[in-house]
């Protein structure tokens, strides 16, 4: 047990008067431990929906057994995704061929452009995966996603009316629980869970990472309203999925909101940081620090770990680390990295591949072209990225060489995959690059730096905050001499 806050104990008594709640927790101020002496302080039934199946296996360590902790697709997949079980983690099939399927065959004309079929499958898949994130009811001209080249209202309208009866027909297929012809996921047994109008049987809901939530995640939560009371956690300053088709819905909600804007992770210093970044993503908090813990700023010859922008930059410092002898963690783990440098092998020396996702795909051109523009296979950028910058031998044996983060000298990661968790000494990586100078110049001649993008800021923000003693700002040391770095006083810590 713990002596809780007064932010703490304001929370804990409007739990106990039953109200909606929208609870803002900044990075380190103790947001499953205020979660938790919430669940502890009643024998009420409650429902925690956490954000990924190893947020919800921690905390069911943490809760009550009063309490159940899913995540919101194990909940759908409980109460309706085990009659799909069959279509799940089917291969991956280049859209045109699902198109093909649907009975795109043939190029269509929207007013003076020719649309290819691979292009409009791509356009039809990406409208049904931009339903299943919506709360609509039914899939709509606006889930048809814009095309560059097509911006006038009437090339939209012409561009719906094509599309639509194909992705109508997509969704009547995913449907089916034996089988059929678009590869169905578990967003799509979500969303077909939330048209039934679920009833989730709890007396309260605890929604965690309330800044990352679906339209149709926030959807189910909200129509629990009428009988349980609900609580959303989260940090609207970390809200850094928008481009998943995520929304920040703690801002709009209904109820009272409150604060935990004092961290635990770190001092008075790190606090100050992180609060110009706070201040530039316009976020509805600033933090406080602990005294007693002196975290400081400055150079880092040996961090425990290393935060990159993006993929190919942690892989970049993944061999150059591996270069020196050390004993080098990729925060997720390499297996899917080797895998996949497995299958681009088999593919650029002219034979098929047997991975399960690319076992369709007969060259490695293909897949490249099937991760830069088909909706299905965006999240496979990244990695096809590392691929064609690095080599396969090289990712081969970089893979090779990982080891566990227990036996670490040094984690690398993505911010992104950060998020969440901390080290003592955290040194930034390079490749968070400044925003690119304006045509304008200051009074001494020197051009004006473009404003910094509220995304960008976000993510630095939780760069910054994973830190309990040490952090060397290395890639963000630009902040200091940006306009927008210097936040007045009424906003610090």
């Amino acid at each position: 047990m713990f002596t809780p806050t007064d932010e703490q104990t304001r929370a804990a008594d409007c739990f106990h008067a039953g109200d909606h709640m929208a609870l803002q927790a900044g990075a380190g101020t103790g947001k499953t431990s205020t979660l938790a002496l919430l669940a502890n302080s009643t024998t009420r039934r409650g429902r925690y929906i956490a954000y990924n199946r190893a947020i919800a296996r921690d905390a069911a360590t943490r809760f009550p057994s009063a309490v159940t902790c899913k995540t919101a697709h194990a909940l759908a997949y409980a109460a309706i995704g085990h009659h799909y079980a069959r279509r799940l983690d089917a291969p991956r099939r280049p859209a045109w061929k699902t198109g093909q399927d649907l009975g795109i065959t043939k190029p269509v004309r929207v007013e003076d452009h020719i649309l290819m079929p691979t292009t409009l499958s791509n356009t039809v898949l990406r409208a049904v995966t931009r339903f299943c994130h919506s709360a609509d009811l039914t899939i709509s001209d606006h889930h048809v996603p814009p095309l560059r080249g097509l911006d006038s209202p009437i090339a939209r309208t012409q561009l719906a009316a094509i599309a639509l009866p194909y992705a109508r027909k997509a969704w009547e297929d995913l449907q089916r629980e034996d089988d059929g012809v678009v590869r169905f996921d578990p967003d799509h047994f979500l969303k077909i869970w939330s048209l039934t109008n679920p009833r989730i049987p709890a007396d309260y809901l605890l929604l965690d990472e309330a800044q990352d939530t679906n339209p149709v995640v926030e959807h189910i939560f909200n129509s629990q309203r009428d009988h349980a009371q609900l609580v959303l956690v989260g940090d609207s300053a970390q809200a850094i999925y928008h481009w998943r088709g995520a929304k920040d819905v703690m801002t709009g909600f209904e109820g009272t909101h409150l604060t935990l804007s004092h961290s635990f992770r770190f001092g008075p210093h790190l606090a100050r940081e992180a609060n110009r970044w706070l201040a530039i993503a316009q976020a509805p908090i600033r933090l406080t620090g602990t005294d007693t813990m002196p975290t400081e700023l400055g150079p880092l010859a040996n961090p425990d770990a290393i935060l990159c922008r993006t993929n190919v930059g942690a892989m970049r410092h993944v061999m150059s680390h591996l270069a020196t002898g050390a004993q080098v963690a990729l925060l997720g783990g390499g297996d899917s990295l080797r895998a996949l440098a497995l299958a681009a092998r088999d593919l650029k020396d002219g034979r098929r591949t047997s991975h399960p996702e690319l076992v369709l795909f007969p060259t490695w051109e293909t897949v490249q072209d099937y991760a830069a523009y088909d909706p299905s296979g965006r999240d496979l950028q990244p990695l096809v990225d590392l691929i064609d910058t690095h080599g396969t031998d090289a990712i081969l044996t970089a893979v090779s060489r990982l080891t566990t983060e227990a036996r670490a000298q040094i984690t690398i990661s993505t911010a992104h995959k950060a998020k969440g968790r901390e080290w003592a000494r955290v040194q930034v990586a390079d490749d968070f690059t400044p925003p690119k100078d304006t045509d304008k110049q200051d009074s001494q001649g020197r051009p004006i730096p473009g404003p910094i993008d509220g995304g960008e800021a976000r993510l630095a923000y939780v760069a910054v905050t994973r830190v309990r003693t040490r952090l060397d700002i290395g890639g963000l040391a630009w902040i200091d001499t940006h306009p927008d770095g210097h936040p007045g006083p009424e906003r610090r810590a």
